[in-house]
């Protein structure tokens, strides 16, 4: 399949890409979203959808900003929300997306932090917990309340700002000038060098930091992004990550309105198993989270079935893996007659890979993985199958895409080439260090955290560990989360805890032993596989009791010690503790983009680990 980078005119801004694309194809389908009132999903054409931004900006015309101004956008995926973001691009403003699952503290503290002139949201309770949260926003001017009662569509005040219904805001903006499709009017005060969106990093470890995205950084990464994963107007991309990611912002968003491929938004993320089988998705933009529940049903599935399903399925996992291989000139271990693959293959994707690929549509023909690490256990079962799964990496500051695999050059244990127009260096401590066209600005309002990010010769510090294998990065672990135990050891929690949790029966995991004698585990248990295993001791899983006793903990320790086989054993946890409650944004353990909060865990978590290490225990026998 041809490039479409190269079908791109010369175009400087987003804003132009949108105009561009409008009169590319402006009968074809843009947009698609499941309408609740028809049950049913409804599209939009490119043409439909401009009409729609131009009404939004005018809107926010009327507002009378400067140029420049923040606009703050807390809303879930879809129409709405591309329409905020693409009015503002338009008339010259700065979009500062939010996270819509985030708390009120930390939103109303991006509010403040970015200068927010006008805040668009869903409903009206979200607002009030924000006001409420006693955290200043000096230059907040306006709330847009999208899902607003007929009781208070007129203006009000609540918390000092004034709010209004969106139908209400958008009613009472100038009148639209007869316009056709595709001419949409851009402000003249923005260009290249303009910021296209200022993003706030999940703050894994601190306040959130506010990256500032230029135009010309998000172009020359989508352009090149473009030469490593094909796209076109027959393709249908299913929309679930929060456009409040950076990696949703341009690989699923911004790329298929380059490629003039339709984006349909999923429903919700408890959905999402639902909306693959109706939408059928050729192209699917995801983290590792989402195929690693895939993977833990896959194995709850195989586990309640008969031994001539799991050898089948054993069957067909390694002889696909070995194609594979084959076709990406990938060293094999088992050197198994390739003729005897070919026979096989056919016959084993008919009774069980078709089966796998049809919980993801049936036609995905490119799926993307990035944002955290990806389980290798994960990454072959699916790729055996013939999941077209590619993984790359990134970060908010690169705008976001610095390398990635291709489909035809697809190596799973590394995250692939750096992409046109970056250039990459390993720097002390075994730093990944990135330079190009596509590194941020800078922090707002951070010159000191912003000069503290670039090396004196102004590369960027990714604070990532990796190395370079021929030609591709392959990432060893973040440098601040490398645990050196007391005896010197270093280990890489995150690909501990990505092994352990690839058995079903652990939700989530923590790996502890910094400065310690030996390393540990916390994990959270999946309810029903516990039901499972305590029903097998004679136990009662509804005691909590029974979640310390020696004899549990010495059967979830061996099946952690299976789950990381393939460690050193000094990385292999020695002591467990279990809990049942999931850790999740609302409690404060993670973060929105669902990354572990390491400091509130190890917090939350001190007793539990103030216990672990006053025993000195055993490791159980391999």
């Amino acid at each position: 399949m041809p490039s479409r980078a190269s079908a791109i005119p010369v175009l400087e801004t987003l804003a132009e890409l949108f105009v561009w694309r409008v009169g590319q194809s402006p009968g074809g389908e843009a947009y698609r979203e499941f309408d609740v009132a028809l049950g049913q999903w409804t599209s939009l054409t490119w043409a439909q959808i401009a009409t729609q931004v131009r009404r939004f900006q005018h809107a926010m015309q009327s507002e009378q900003v400067d140029p420049g101004a923040r606009v703050a956008i807390l809303l879930p995926n879809g129409v709405t929300a591309v329409c905020v973001d693409q009015a503002c691009l338009a008339a010259g403003l700065v979009p500062v997306p939010m996270h819509a699952i985030d708390n009120p503290a930390s939103i109303a503290y991006i509010i403040g932090d970015s200068d927010a002139a006008l805040l668009v949201l869903s409903s009206r309770a979200q607002w009030e917990a924000i006001a409420a949260a006693g955290v200043a926003m000096p230059s907040l001017k306006r709330v847009v309340i999208v899902d607003q009662s007929p009781d208070h569509a007129g203006e009000q005040n609540i918390g000092r700002v004034a709010t209004i219904a969106l139908h209400a805001w958008l009613a009472a903006a100038t009148a639209i000038p007869a316009a056709s499709p595709g001419h949409t009017e851009i402000s003249a005060e923005i260009n290249a060098d303009s910021l296209a969106a200022i993003v706030y990093t999940s703050g894994t470890t601190g306040k959130p930091k506010g990256v500032m995205l230029t135009h010309c950084n998000v172009m020359t990464n989508l352009r090149a992004v473009l030469l490593r994963v094909v796209a076109t107007e027959a393709d249908v991309f299913l929309s679930f990550l929060p456009l409040s990611h950076t990696f949703e912002r341009t690989i699923g968003y911004y790329l298929p309105i380059a490629a003039g491929s339709c984006v349909a938004y999923a429903r919700s993320v408890s959905l999402i198993a639902e909306d693959l089988k109706q939408v059928r998705p050729t192209v699917l933009v995801s983290v590792p989270r989402i195929y690693e529940r895939f993977y833990a049903k896959l194995q709850e599935t195989l586990l309640a079935s008969g031994p001539l399903t799991r050898r089948l399925f054993t069957l067909a996992q390694t002889t696909g893996w070995r194609q594979f291989c084959r076709a990406q000139n990938l060293p094999l271990a088992d050197a198994t007659s390739p003729w005897r693959d070919r026979l096989l293959a056919p016959i084993l994707h008919r009774l069980v890979a078709r089966k796998v690929l049809a919980n993801f549509g049936g036609r995905l023909r490119c799926a993307v993985t990035g944002g955290a690490p990806m389980s290798q256990a994960v990454a072959e079962c699916f790729l055996a199958l013939g999941l077209p799964l590619i993984q790359g990496y990134g970060m908010t500051e690169t705008s976001p895409v610095v390398s990635a695999n291709a489909l035809d050059d697809n190596w799973p244990v590394t995250v692939g080439r750096p992409i046109d127009g970056v250039s990459v260096r390993i720097g002390e401590n075994q730093e990944l260090q990135v330079r190009g066209t596509s590194v941020m600005r800078g922090y707002w309002k951070r010159p000191d955290e912003t000069a503290r990010t670039f090396t004196a010769d102004g590369w960027l510090r990714t604070g990532d560990q990796a190395a370079i294998d021929e030609g591709r990065i392959r990432i060893i672990g973040r440098i601040k989360e490398i645990l050196v135990t007391s005896t010197g050891e270093k280990i890489p929690p995150v690909d501990l805890e990505l092994a352990i949790t690839t058995d079903p029966l652990f939700e989530q995991a923590l790996v502890v032993g910094e400065a310690r004698p030996f390393i540990a585990a916390i994990v959270v248990l999946n309810a029903a596989f516990w039901h499972d295993l305590a029903r097998n001791m004679a136990l009662d899983a509804g005691d909590p009791a029974m979640l310390d006793s020696d004899a549990v903990r010495n059967t979830v320790l061996s099946k952690i010690q299976v789950a990381t086989h393939g460690f050193p054993s000094y990385a292999i946890p020695r002591s467990v503790r279990l809990v049942l409650t999931p850790w999740s944004i609302q409690n404060g353990l993670m973060t929105p983009t669902l990354k572990l909060k390491r400091a509130a865990l190890l917090e939350f978590f001190a007793p539990q680990i103030a216990d672990i290490y006053s025993k000195a225990p055993a490791l159980p026998k391999r």
